[in-house]
């Protein structure tokens, strides 16, 4: 299973799908953001002509990194002259759409590239858990709803398409394990990557108290429509156990681990850590318009960009098979009922994480 962003690949930006989960994922950004600024005031400069790199793990259409790398580079360019050159490196798996990526990159008016002309952009079609870019090279990287995507699903999930709410102990602890793996190598080889002094900014899915990611109603709703998809006869009971959206949240000890007992990793540290929850802005609309209608339509917009292609991947034919589009199209028409009979706030445990690369000490 893929790794990569929750975000929107749509047509153009004005795609209703798109707004939809933009507006969501915009939950908790701008604090993200600020820290992204700190670290940019923070970051070794290099000295021309070698370029400032900035890298973006888990880029997708490119959408999430705008704002961060755009203030970034404002905050870089005033310890810098304009005519030192910025190269900012979008990162993810080869199967990722680059094409919707550049489109995004030269034509969006957020588009940093649109606003300094010595700001160069490139891509790089590999899985940010192995090296992505060489070593000793990043100044500044940024990952936003990327890396709670598993590398891979550890085993079949026998009773849900979540490992937060499955009851089998098994599939749980396996995918609990794969989520440990996962971080390890994520920031190993980041370690290796950034350049003495250099930093990471993360924002990625969260935990509550318990210890549950967010959004657990919302993946109750996806299951529901497609057992009903199962009664119906349009997918198989075989097909569903075989469906899973391979999503993780993480709390701070989970992101602490790999630092014990030193608090260093590969010549990492964490600078901060923080567990929040993020705004239900669609709840929040809700409370003003009253239009269940609409917010269930904006759920399941988002969750059909988020993770319905998880699911058309366990069809007999794969994300070509010739039922994949009816069952999106159902699956969607089902959570929209579903959130509309019974509106209620969802709790989205965000984590900010920034880590930092210590200098090598010279002897």
């Amino acid at each position: 299973m893929r790794e990569s962003s929750i975000v929107v690949r749509p047509e153009s930006p004005d795609s209703p799908t798109y707004t939809a989960a933009a507006r969501l994922q915009a939950a908790g950004l701008q604090s993200a953001i600020d820290l992204f600024v700190d670290a940019a005031k923070a970051v070794p400069i290099p000295r021309p002509p070698h370029p400032i790199l900035i890298a973006d793990y888990g880029a997708s259409t490119g959408h999430n990194a705008l704002l961060p790398v755009a203030a970034a580079i404002r905050t870089l360019r005033e310890r810098t002259r304009a005519e030192h050159a910025i190269l900012v490196a979008h990162t993810d798996i080869p199967q990722n759409d680059f094409t919707a990526l550049f489109q995004t990159l030269s034509a969006d008016p957020d588009s940093y590239l649109l606003k300094d002309p010595a700001v160069f952009c490139s891509a790089v079609g590999r899985s940010f858990y192995q090296q992505v870019l060489p070593s000793q090279s990043v100044s500044l990287g940024w990952s936003s709803w990327a890396i709670h995507w598993l590398s891979k699903t550890p085993q079949t999930i026998p009773d849900h398409i979540l490992p937060a709410l499955s009851d089998d102990d098994r599939a749980r602890a396996a995918c609990e394990r794969q989520a440990a793996h996962d971080w390890h190598e994520f920031i190993a080889f980041r370690g290796r990557e950034l350049v003495g002094d250099g930093r990471l900014v993360v924002l990625t899915m969260g935990v509550d108290e318990s210890g549950k990611p967010g959004l657990l109603p919302m993946v109750d709703h996806v299951y529901t429509g497609l057992t009903q998809a199962v009664r119906s006869g349009l997918i198989s009971a075989e097909e569903l156990r075989a469906m899973s959206i391979p999503i993780t949240g993480r709390g701070a000890k989970d992101f602490a681990a790999p630092f014990a007992p030193k608090d260093r990793f590969e010549g990492l540290s964490i600078e901060h850590v923080e567990i929040f929850d993020a705004e239900d802005r669609y709840f929040h609309q809700f409370t003003v318009d009253k239009d269940a209608k609409a917010l269930g339509a904006k759920w399941a917009s988002f969750l059909r960009a988020a993770v319905f292609g998880c699911l058309t991947a366990a069809l007999t034919g794969g994300p070509d098979d010739p039922r994949a589009t009816e069952l999106c199209d159902r699956l969607e028409r089902s959570i929209a009922e579903q959130v509309a009979a019974s509106p209620e706030r969802m709790r989205i445990p965000l984590a900010k994480v920034v880590l930092r690369k210590h200098p090598r000490v010279r002897d």
